[in-house]
């Protein structure tokens, strides 16, 4: 059966810039802390691109993917990144501290934070107009992104969730996976002994293994509690505050979910969930589905992976508008 896409309504310290080439583009990439914590800084990275502007420019927000477990600010999509700086768009993209030596509380913090940031320091030292803002990322940053859309205020004008979830607690994550992607044969000391040192906003920074960790808690049924710190049979309130299932309502951002219909990490379910929620608030809100993609849209149609990213960067610059 062919799945066609579906359409439902609707405190900073700079590194020294660096000029670099995007699609043909220059642009201006720089490093800021936004935020210390004990002695680790947290960072995003700002791509700005060449040329001058009359006015300040539109900002997108990246938040990249890794299960709250992995990755970091470079990790960014160069599609998006490229598509977006063609257009005079600023692109930010931002770490936060990983789980689990930080629980998800701790995570929804540094994002705040980060984008507080964004609002009072990123106009003088970005040139952006945070008032014309987007977010997007892909699987945990699809995840995050759908979280901006209650947890930042003022609310972002437009979100994009590549592959991304509402739910944390469900059977998919808190039941043993049956995908071989998660199998393992670590045991549990030494899967912990992999994030037993301090906290990191960045996993290459991490001395274990990190992937190693992800696929222990998906074989054993774990992530919610690894994560949270909460066990969601007798704690299953805690994990409110932290579901974007939990959290529509009808002042969330339009919103985009592009998700394959052969996922085996998020399954699509989840954008399907999603689409429900903001039809049932009223959210304008559009679901691409696209048939027979994996994690990251992988074996899809080439086709079908390009004509997704292109909506992604219409539905972004329709909201926001460009930077020239």
């Amino acid at each position: 059966m062919r799945f066609p896409f579906i359409v439902v309504p609707l405190i900073a310290a700079a590194a020294a810039p660096v000029c670099l080439n995007a699609a043909e583009r220059e642009f201006e990439k720089s490093t800021h802390v936004y935020k210390t914590v004990d002695d680790l800084e947290i960072k995003l990275d700002a791509y700005v691109p060449d040329g001058k502007s009359d006015a300040a420019r539109p900002v997108a927000v990246w938040i990249h993917g890794g299960a709250l477990i992995n990755g970091h600010r470079e990790g960014v999509s160069g599609r998006m990144r490229d598509a977006l700086l063609q257009r005079g768009i600023v692109l930010i993209s931002i770490d936060y501290r990983l789980a689990p030596e930080t629980k998800v509380s701790g995570i929804h913090e540094d994002v705040k934070d980060a984008f507080a940031w964004i609002r009072e320091e990123g106009p003088a030292e970005l040139g952006i107009d945070p008032d014309r803002l987007a977010v997007h990322g892909g699987s945990a940053g699809g995840h995050l992104t759908l979280v901006t859309g209650y947890l930042i205020k003022p609310r972002p004008q437009a979100l994009v969730a590549f592959w991304g979830y509402g739910d944390i607690v469900g059977p998919w994550l808190s039941e043993p996976s049956p995908h071989a992607r998660h199998a393992t044969d670590i045991s549990q000391e030494a899967a912990w002994k992999q994030v037993s040192g301090p906290p990191v906003s960045d996993s290459r920074e991490r001395d274990g293994n990190g992937g190693a960790f992800y696929r222990f808690c998906r074989r054993e049924g774990i992530w919610p509690k690894a994560v949270t710190g909460w066990d969601p049979d007798e704690e299953p309130e805690e994990f409110i505050p932290y579901m974007p299932l939990l959290n529509v309502s009808e002042d969330y951002p339009p919103t985009l979910m592009i998700h394959g219909t052969e996922d085996t990490d998020v399954p699509y379910e989840q954008s399907v969930l999603m689409a429900d929620a903001f039809e049932k608030h009223g959210v304008e809100h559009r679901l691409i589905t696209v048939e027979g993609g994996e994690h990251g849209l992988a074996g899809a149609e080439p086709d079908d992976i390009d004509a997704a990213y292109e909506a992604a960067v219409a539905f972004i610059v329709d909201r926001i508008g460009t930077g020239d």
